[in-house]
């Protein structure tokens, strides 16, 4: 017998705006560390990952700065406070490697979804650089000529 809840994901929240600001690259998958009142409020009402961004700190650890996680309507004293700094479980490899992508080549960790998969939190981040003016532009019309396509079908 196999448990398919194990293998599945769920979307939790999305970060639109990321790919229409950065030009995204590595993707990496992540842990997050939450309470328990966090895990509940997300279950439930879901997170917003507007504005938000990963922070790497000297001592090789990830953080997720900005995102909103409203506080668990039940959770009494035991509630978070809904834009606190929740930590990132990476390897030490994959930390590394996105530092140096940061520090030498000028890249931006950018959270671009998180989802449920089986019954843990996951968040995708990924190293991106920002669109100039042209670029944005250029992404808008091309959405255009794909919507006009799809109309005249």
């Amino acid at each position: 017998m196999t448990n398919d809840k194990k293998n599945t994901t769920k979307l939790i929240s999305s970060n639109k705006k990321a790919h229409f600001n950065y030009l995204l690259f590595d993707k990496f998958e992540a842990g997050i560390a939450l309470l328990g009142t966090e895990i509940k409020s997300i279950r439930k009402n879901g997170a917003s990952l507007v504005d938000s961004y990963v922070k790497i700190t000297d001592n090789l650890e990830a953080y997720l700065i900005n995102c909103h996680i409203s506080p668990y309507e039940f959770g009494n004293i035991y509630n978070h406070d809904p834009k606190r700094e929740r930590k990132l479980l990476l390897n030490k490899k994959e930390v590394l490697k996105i530092l140096n992508k940061i520090k030498q080549e000028k890249y931006t960790v950018v959270p671009v979804q998180m989802y449920f998969s089986g019954r843990w939190a996951k968040l995708e981040i990924a190293l991106a650089k920002g669109k100039k003016l042209y670029d944005k532009r250029e992404a808008l019309k091309k959405k255009d000529i794909q919507m006009d396509i799809r109309r005249n079908k």
